[in-house]
């Protein structure tokens, strides 16, 4: 399990880092992001995003649990879990149905929220807040 460690020091270097996963795992997968509000998470998000062609706007689906990306013949769901009151809840809005297509990507944040109805990650993420910018810890799990 290669383990992977970044300063991040400005939101263009996190976008950044989110075009360098974006290139390992543009054919699809898993990637969990955890960290607390504001450690960059959405932003990572929005390079990944860049890096395979989205021009629009990136949000945080915070209010909706999942906001959906259509790039050429891939999808890409952005969920956020943050506000998940139960697991079960992501039986409701179709969870499954996302993550069975193999050619799908999930970048799934507050992954911790979803445990047992969430499947299991091929890369996860921890983002932490310093000083000086961010830390990142980037556990491959499963390369697709």
């Amino acid at each position: 399990m290669p383990i992977e460690n970044f300063h991040i020091a400005t939101a263009e270097d996190m976008e950044a880092l989110g075009g360098k996963l974006a290139a390992r795992y543009a054919t699809g997968g898993i990637i969990y992001l955890y960290g607390d509000l504001g450690a960059g998470k959405t932003t990572l998000v929005r390079g990944f995003l860049r890096a395979l062609g989205h021009q629009g706007s990136v949000k945080s689906p915070t209010y909706t649990l999942v906001e959906p990306y259509q790039l050429d013949e891939t999808a890409i769901y952005h969920f956020d879990l943050y506000r998940l009151g139960d697991p079960e809840e992501l039986e409701y809005i179709g969870m499954r149905d996302y993550v069975e297509d193999k050619r799908a990507i999930c970048l799934i944040e507050w992954p911790e929220k979803g445990v047992g109805f969430i499947p299991a990650a091929n890369a996860v993420l921890h983002l932490s807040h310093f000083d000086d910018g961010r830390a990142v810890q980037l556990d491959i799990l499963e390369f697709v």
